[in-house]
């Protein structure tokens, strides 16, 4: 499992870096449509809605239709939005007990949860066109959090964070992960071609402690996303969202921990430019 884990993620890997490192907008744009369709395929199927396919083409041509022609304000409001929906709806939920009920609430919610999933792909494609290394930063960020909580947590855990959510996941996991992202974030901050990180940018506009305090929250983010998607799934009876990747599961199971963040890294960015 675990080498299958790793060979999937190497392959991702490639193919991200393949496109971005290319220059062309338009392939990046291509690998968002393919992202987000497959990602709405996904949470359709997860939400028992009729004609996911249909969701999922007309969702990829929006996006491809906004990224082209939107202006900078559009993208702005949108991750406000989906920062404020985190902060309000999402955050919160993760402390009740996970219900079968399938009401107007839940509907709402779920529906929220989309758009948040929406957005933090156009917030991919707006930090794309600032610097190809600032969106990559992030994912290696957010990825560093992830394999180190999936490391510490094998090796350490005991204490569960949420059982009922997510029985895999533990404190002393989530410990593994900050303390990955930091030491990450540390070592990138004494690497000179790397001033287009978003570290470093934090460093430089903020300083060390800064810094630090921003990238633990936005690790911490990251595992909300995680959790918040495995809350959908517990209420479905869902393991995976799919099989798309071996190891992983479906799209949406490799990118729940990047929905919370991109938005906010769009606000944090116009805050320290």
């Amino acid at each position: 499992m675990l080498k299958q884990r790793i060979l999937t993620a190497l392959a991702l890997m490639i193919i991200l870096l393949a496109v971005i490192l290319s220059g062309s907008l338009t392939a990046f744009v291509i690998l968002l449509m393919l992202g987000l369709g497959a990602a709405t395929w996904e949470i359709t199927r997860i939400f028992e809605y009729r004609y996911p396919f249909a969701y999922a083409y007309v969702a990829a041509i929006v996006l491809a239709i906004l990224i082209t022609t939107a202006k900078s304000s559009l993208y702005v409001f949108l991750a406000c939005f989906a920062v404020i929906s985190w902060i309000v709806f999402f955050i919160p939920s993760l402390f009740f007990k996970v219900s079968t009920d399938l009401g107007m609430i839940t509907r709402f919610f779920e529906r929220i949860y989309y758009v948040c999933i929406f957005c933090s792909f156009l917030a991919a494609a707006f930090l794309y066109r600032l610097s190809w290394l600032l969106l990559l930063s992030i994912f290696i960020l957010v990825s560093a959090a992830d394999s180190g909580a999936y490391f510490a947590g094998r090796k350490f855990g005991k204490r569960k964070l949420a059982p009922e959510i997510s029985p895999g996941k533990t404190w002393e996991g989530v410990v593994g992960g900050l303390i990955s992202t930091v030491l990450i974030s540390v070592a990138s901050v004494f690497v000179p071609m790397l001033e287009m990180s978003i570290t470093v940018m934090l460093y430089n506009a903020l300083g060390w402690g800064g810094m630090i305090a921003t990238v633990v929250v936005l690790a911490a983010v990251s595992v909300t996303g995680d959790l918040q998607e495995s809350r959908f799934k517990r209420r479905r009876g869902i393991k995976d969202s799919g099989s798309i990747l071996p190891g992983h599961g479906g799209i949406l199971d490799r990118i729940d921990s990047l929905v919370p963040v991109l938005p906010m890294v769009v606000l944090i960015h116009i805050f320290i430019t």
